[in-house]
């Protein structure tokens, strides 16, 4: 055996037993002899993708794909490391071409279902998925994961139907008894409580199992109207999830801190992209912007992009900030002297191909309220809406909501006095960019909304040039995929159930009140 024969059958085995580090290391001898071998680039690319060396991942995947265009694996790695790095079209792309390969390896699938899911393209994923699940129907996460895909694209009998598959396959698979009890309302006499007390009983110690299935069961609790004893178990869930974070909320108040300092006041327009093609939907989560978003893309003019981080990706890459969050304080730092238009125009490049079909997107990431005075320079023909609810209502949904629990974005939810501050910091950031962008920010109110449904569309519509269609009267028949937290409630008809949720949870809130109220937030009685 010639000494390359080798280090191959080395490097064979390393990638085969997963030690990324050696199959790194041999494939980096190997390449100056062997630079045009598919597979060598293929392995090189997948171990600098599992150590998270990105640009040599990116720069292997690509050369194998080159090298070997009809190997859907090769395309579907090169799509996923694409994702990781946030390049949603590009990651699209590659994933639809790895698509026509007609790939029938499960993991394959699988691994495209997620890409989609990322980039947004939801009845790809579902495809994708409901592949996967075929191939290998005892799987449990492949049964959740297709469930989740019918679940943006509005398949709820379907979705329910995935659910209990996988629950009945995998019993321990928490998340998927959330999902099921956050798909339709329960009651007293239809409902998971039994089978999830049960399991429960069982599962000292694990924090995942803690976490899910007290969420769901707080879901259920509410459902029946149980109120204290949903309170108890949404308490509980959530201070398993928020174990080991570590988080202040002084981390949060420092961030805001130097987003406000950068923009003093007044502000002068900037020459930025000239585009007017996004309006920007953001507030606090569950405060109404997916309900915005379904109103505003059932007209026929606008596309609905999602909840996207490009303007936060584009943002940090103007700056050339190198820290690992997308938004902090050194990125701030590092973006004092901007190109606005060539930021407006990086961000708008980046929705495509998704974008540009209609003449007008919706972009629709709530948390885009950081960064609503770059949007604002950057694009000063973009409209950029913000929806207000009830602050106690606002603050209890964020709590009985789990988030991704490891984005930075959402640190504060996991305890209601940590939720009541960081409410005051969006409430006085809103505040300032009122200040310095005046007429820029259209505020409505969720209850506005719900009581007066046509006059605060009409509204809406007036304030992104829009002409009316009744079509946004009847949102609930938009069919365009959702994938938030609010997926389920925005297929139905404006409802009243939401407003002043606070008042079931009175005694509970006593603290929230007391939080709130100290930093001159205005309460309801």
């Amino acid at each position: 055996m010639t000494d390359t024969q080798a280090q191959l059958a080395a490097l064979s085995e390393a990638f085969n037993q997963r030690r990324w580090e050696q199959a790194d290391m041999l494939a980096s001898r190997l390449l100056p002899r062997m630079p045009r071998d598919a597979m060598l680039r293929y392995i090189a690319g997948i171990a600098a993708l599992e150590l998270q060396r990105m640009p040599m991942a990116l720069t292997h995947l690509h050369v194998a794909n080159e090298l070997e265009p009809r190997r859907a694996d090769f395309a579907t790695q090169f799509a996923k490391a694409l994702a990781l790095v946030k390049m949603n079209r590009e990651a699209r792309e590659a994933a639809g071409r790895a698509m026509a390969l007609d790939p029938d390896d499960a993991i394959t699938l699988d691994t495209l279902g997620v890409v989609f899911t990322q980039t947004h393209a939801h009845a790809e994923a579902a495809e994708a998925f409901r592949r996967a699940a075929a191939s290998r129907p005892e799987h449990a996460p492949y049964r959740f994961n297709l469930a989740t895909a019918l679940v943006a694209v509005g398949r709820l009998d379907a979705a329910e139907a995935e659910l209990e598959a996988c629950v009945r396959i995998d019993p321990h698979w928490w998340k998927a008894h959330l999902t099921l009890a956050q798909l339709r309302k329960q009651s007293p006499g239809n409902n998971h409580i039994a089978r999830m007390r049960g399991l429960l009983d069982n599962c000292d110690g694990n924090l995942e199992a803690q976490t899910y299935l007290h969420m769901a069961l707080a879901k259920e609790y509410e459902d029946c109207a149980d109120y204290p004893a949903a309170f108890m178990h949404y308490t509980h869930g959530k201070r398993a999830a928020g174990q080991g974070r570590r988080y202040r909320i002084a981390q949060d108040e420092a961030l805001f801190a130097a987003i406000t300092a950068t923009f003093p006041l007044p502000q002068a327009a900037k020459p930025g992209c000239p585009s007017g093609e996004p309006i920007f939907v953001i507030g606090m989560p569950r405060s109404g912007t997916t309900l915005v978003e379904r109103i505003v893309s059932s007209h026929p003019d606008v596309y609905s992009a999602g909840e996207l981080m490009n303007f936060g990706v584009a943002l940090k890459r103007a700056s050339g900030s190198r820290t690992p969050l997308l938004l902090d304080e050194d990125a701030i730092a590092h973006a004092r002297d901007l190109d606005w238009a060539a930021l407006g125009t990086d961000y708008l490049a980046s929705t495509r191909p998704a974008t540009g079909h209609t003449p007008r997107f919706v972009d629709k990431l709530p948390h885009n309220f950081l960064y609503a005075g770059w949007i604002a320079q950057a694009l000063p023909n973009a409209k950029i809406v913000c929806l207000r609810r009830d602050p106690l209502d606002t603050c209890l949904s964020n709590f009985r909501q789990l988030f991704a629990t490891q984005s930075p974005y959402y640190a504060y939810s996991f305890d209601l006095a940590d939720t009541g501050r960081y409410y005051v910091l969006f409430d006085r950031l809103i505040a300032h960019w009122q200040r310095a962008f005046p007429g820029r920010i259209l505020e409505i109110r969720y209850e506005d909304l719900v009581e007066s449904q046509e006059a605060s569309t009409r509204q809406l519509l007036d304030f992104c040039r829009l002409s009316w269609r009744d079509a946004c009267l009847q949102f609930e028949k938009n069919d365009a995929p959702v994938n938030t937290a609010s997926a389920v409630q925005v297929r139905k008809p404006v409802y009243r159930n939401a407003l002043q949720r606070w008042r079931k949870y009175e005694t509970q809130l006593d603290g929230l009140r007391t939080v709130l109220a100290g930093q001159g937030i205005a309460l309801p009685g």
